[in-house]
């Protein structure tokens, strides 16, 4: 598993890691609306996965902005979903707040079935671990990155160039 820290403290990661050319696993995760979200439902796009612990913390809202003004240049075939542990409603309060409606922000608190099925699960938490996930069209991951620390920013450079690389 991969070996991350939250605030500097070391903290255990529940479920299965995901590699480059695994399957990408499914799961199901909760809309603002608290409809149904899965992996099939981007089916046929580079989806780019944004994992984060809670939408209302720096570095977590910056994560978000930036994939999103990131991702919002590169077509109409690539799909970002920003999944965290937060409620539904707090998402939606926080896309309302930061004027962003076109940002897809998914739930995990009712089963975390995404952080279970991507190895994401915090155990001492019951947040997800900062990380970032590339999955081509044909549902296999092509880029993954567990960050380090948990309050630190992913690679974005690397992350989008995985997806351009896939959206040629």
């Amino acid at each position: 598993m991969a070996n991350v820290t939250f605030m500097n403290n070391p903290v255990t990661l529940l479920g299965k890691e995901v590699a480059v050319g695994d399957k990408a696993p499914d799961f199901t995760v909760l809309a603002n609306d608290l409809s149904a979200v899965t992996l099939a439902d981007s089916k046929g796009k580079t989806r780019l996965i944004s994992v984060i612990p809670s939408i209302d913390t720096g570095v977590c809202s910056s994560q978000t902005r930036k994939f999103n003004e990131e991702v919002a240049s590169l077509g109409e075939d690539v799909f970002l979903l920003t999944v965290s542990a937060d409620l539904p409603f707090a998402q939606a309060r926080w896309c309302a707040a930061e004027g962003l409606d076109n940002v897809q922000i998914v739930s995990d608190h009712r089963d975390l079935s995404f952080g279970e099925a991507y190895g994401v699960v915090i155990k001492e938490l019951r947040l997800l671990a900062r990380s970032v996930f590339v999955i081509d069209k044909d549902d296999k991951v092509s880029y993954v990155e567990y960050v380090g620390e948990g309050t630190d920013h992913p690679d974005y450079e690397n992350a989008i160039e995985a997806v351009k690389k896939l959206s040629k």
